[in-house]
């Protein structure tokens, strides 16, 4: 049909879905066994969403679907890129993914404390960051009481590494 014979309150802009947390093209998608757990429990929650979905008018109903397919389309591509990898299985003495790190700025000796994950179950809030996030490959690789250069614009901060612990 002709563009021209359709109403112009009939044309349905497709819904925006929002995006996941950024993975660079080309890296393992590593998460961790809990991590896994989360992803397969996110994707139960959208499919019963989409069974239970209580919208009567019929183009907010389509508006509504296609957003949480469009999730759910998504969810899946990650959970199957999703390499897991369990922490207790790291080397216990070298910072490693799933490794928990505690960190002593050798500047104004601030300490952190931070646990690397994978990038869906990355939450700043938790101390939880993505393998990813530059401290995190910053430490990655170092033993307890190594000293790493971490460049955060043009500073460079020092960087004790304190403890090292997985689980």
């Amino acid at each position: 049909m002709s563009r021209g014979f359709v109403k112009e309150g009939d044309q349905e802009e497709p819904p925006m879905i929002p995006p996941r947390a950024a993975l660079p093209e080309g890296v393992v998608n590593y998460v961790t066994p809990t991590g896994m757990e989360q992803l397969v429990q996110e994707r139960e929650t959208l499919q019963t969403e989409i069974k239970e979905l209580a919208i009567t008018d019929e183009r907010e109903r389509r508006r509504a679907l296609a957003v949480i397919e469009g999730k759910l389309k998504i969810l899946n591509e990650r959970i199957r890129s999703a390499r897991v990898l369990n922490p207790k299985e790291q080397p216990k003495e070298e910072v490693r993914f799933g490794a928990t790190v505690r960190l002593q700025n050798k500047k104004n000796n601030t300490k952190q404390q931070f646990t690397i994950v994978g990038v869906d179950e990355a939450d700043v809030t938790k101390s939880k960051i993505a393998f990813v996030a530059p401290i995190a490959r910053a430490v990655t690789g170092s033993k307890k009481g190594a000293t790493v250069d971490f460049k955060l614009g043009n500073e460079v901060r020092k960087l004790k590494i304190l403890n090292i612990s997985y689980g």
